[in-house]
């Protein structure tokens, strides 16, 4: 069995931890994207909100919707200061996920590299071999 053909189980184990860490980098980029996207939604929503707010205070509110739109609008600033943390470690975590597929991909690059010369090599022997078959065939001498 040739070193190439040898090395292919290898090869194929590499290849799909590659697979993998592609779609764990996947996976991670979506969270990441959602996350992002659930804090825009809170701060727009605030946002409007407190719109909402500085328009109703013109036509005179009372002291209790007062205070029930500013305790509404401090809840709504700390979810988006727990959402912004929370996208924070997802940033870090979909960090450490492209750092792995990046490991990852090196080394099953660097596999192929070594079966791809395995190969080349194996086929210059293969074509010294037949070059050397034929001169010593054309050494021989011919019968008549």
């Amino acid at each position: 069995m040739t070193r190439s053909k040898r090395m292919q189980p290898v090869q194929r184990v590499a290849q799909n931890r590659e697979q993998n860490a592609v779609q764990k980098l996947g996976q991670s980029q979506q969270h990441l994207d959602a996350q992002r996207t659930r804090l825009e939604e809170l701060r727009s929503y605030r946002d409007q909100y407190a719109r909402d707010f500085e328009l109703s205070c013109g036509s005179g509110l009372g002291a209790a919707r007062i205070q029930d739109y500013r305790v509404f609008l401090n809840r709504l600033s700390e979810a988006i200061r727990q959402q912004e943390a929370l996208l924070e470690q997802c940033c870090s975590q979909h960090e450490q996920t492209r750092q792995q597929w990046i490991e990852t991909r090196t080394h099953s690059q660097a596999i192929d590299k070594v079966v791809h010369r395995y190969r080349q090599d194996e086929h210059r022997q293969q074509e010294r071999r037949e070059q050397q078959e034929q001169d010593e065939r054309a050494q021989r001498p011919t019968k008549k």
